[in-house]
């Protein structure tokens, strides 16, 4: 028997209806943040499995049932008519619990928000409403559906020129910041000014580590226990936040179906603009429901007189200056990857711009078997190399600390110049980068 969902509707949505109704499996075609040609076939599974992405072995068993069926003629296959167009109930029920994770006193907050040509206005509206938040202002030729993505070359708000209009709007309106979804609303982006007025994204590192830091103060003085998770790319400063408050922390393999099945899960965050802060409701990224715990934390330090550049400085204070970088190659021939990949992985670089590496870590040789590799460098900065799994790319992931911001980004300024130099060099191709 199969629900259907009512109409188009964020990715979040349909992770929590298949605990909702209880079924065994759920499925979402979406473009989420690719191009408009490359739709995602994002496959969860209930019941006893939790609800969280598919994870192998059961990707293997579903190829290996897709390459069956194309084997003979899809129009052979028995059809049905066994099937419920779902009203809105599901829907409302969503709404209803996100909006109870708002708990900070009202306040003005003057932002601007971008559903990326996607399906993330009509839920997160109808949110800030049932929660008692301020409306944003949207970016009107991003608000609606539109699978063509006409005014974005990738919507993806990691890439650059995609907030662009969100920061036309911004300026119009003198707005603090702006928030955005990627298409499917399973991420979200947060964008500021600084201090020049200049219009910058938040790397994902910080936006998780911003969110972490508040709700583990928060879980803290509750006196819960748990675990704060991120995937092994992201920052290592969330596990400097659950060791101050008392939590465990771990590690998982990149990709949110991997820090969904975390036992006994209270935050998880990737850098890649994911978010998870409520793993009751639902075992996915969620960008619907950061978006409102992340307004709940610019209500918090509105009342205490408190702005979101006094909560970056407050975080450098409590733990250091952390800053994170990514250097990404896009790649018309797949087989590029594998040839770089192994480049890196037979050859491995003995210095990144002047500095010793200290480890060098390939997890396809490790328990995670994984087509990963790690450098350590011997000044505590990490780079972290791998295949993209959603797209044509190799990233190329840099961390970096430092005594204050300044010296923190003067490092990672030469580990990113000393990253490409090495990319440069004829064994590794000659990448242009």
């Amino acid at each position: 028997k199969a629900y259907l969902l009512p109409r188009k509707l964020p990715t979040p949505v349909l992770a929590y209806a298949i605990q909702y109704f209880d079924t065994t499996a759920g499925v979402m075609v979406t473009a989420s943040h690719n191009p408009p040609e490359d739709n995602g076939y994002k496959v969860y599974l209930g019941k006893a499995n939790g609800g969280g992405q598919i994870v192998s072995p059961a990707d293997k068993d579903i190829a290996a049932l897709i390459d069956k069926v194309a084997a003979g003629n899809v129009k052979d296959l028995p059809r049905s008519q066994d099937y419920v167009v779902l009203d809105d109930e599901v829907v409302n029920a969503y709404i209803e619990k996100t909006a109870s994770l708002a708990k900070e006193p009202e306040a003005d907050i003057n932002y601007v928000y971008t559903a990326m040509h996607g399906v993330g206005y009509e839920v997160l509206s109808k949110t800030l409403t049932k929660a008692g938040l301020p409306q944003p202002h949207i970016v009107a030729e991003q608000v609606w559906p539109d699978g063509t993505f006409p005014t974005v070359n990738f919507p993806n708000p990691e890439e650059k020129g995609a907030l662009d209009l969100a920061i036309k709007v911004a300026k119009e309106h003198n707005a603090e910041f702006i928030i955005a979804n990627d298409p499917d609303a399973d991420r979200l982006a947060v964008a500021v000014p600084d201090a020049q007025g200049n219009w910058k994204p938040l790397h994902g590192n910080v936006v998780g580590c911003f969110l972490g830091w508040y709700l583990a103060k928060q879980y803290h003085a509750k006196g819960e226990k748990g675990v704060l998770a991120c995937s092994l790319v992201s920052s290592p400063a969330l596990a400097e936040i659950a060791k101050k408050y008392g939590f465990q922390s771990e590690e998982t393999l990149t990709g949110f179906k991997y820090i969904g099945k975390v036992q006994g899960l209270l935050f998880g965050f990737e850098e890649a603009l994911g978010y998870l802060v409520d793993p009751d409701k639902v075992r996915d990224k969620d960008g619907i429901s950061a978006a409102i715990v992340f307004l709940d934390l610019v209500r918090h330090l509105k009342a205490q007189g408190k702005t979101l550049a006094d909560y970056a400085n407050d975080f450098t204070q409590e733990f250091g200056a952390y800053v994170s970088g990514q250097i990404s190659i896009r790649v018309s021939d797949l087989s590029e990857i594998g040839k770089l990949m192994a480049a890196l992985r037979n050859t491995p670089p003995a210095e990144v711009g002047g500095v010793k590496v200290a480890q060098f870590i390939d997890h396809t040789k490790t328990d995670r078997q994984s087509d990963i590799l790690v450098f350590v460098l011997e000044n505590g900065s990490r780079l972290i190399v791998r295949p993209s799994g959603t797209e044509p790319k190799i990233k190329f992931y840099l961390d970096a600390r430092g005594k204050d911001p300044k010296d923190a980004d003067h490092v990672l300024a030469q580990f990113d110049e000393g990253v490409r130099q090495i990319l440069r060099q004829d064994a590794y191709g000659k990448q242009d980068c």
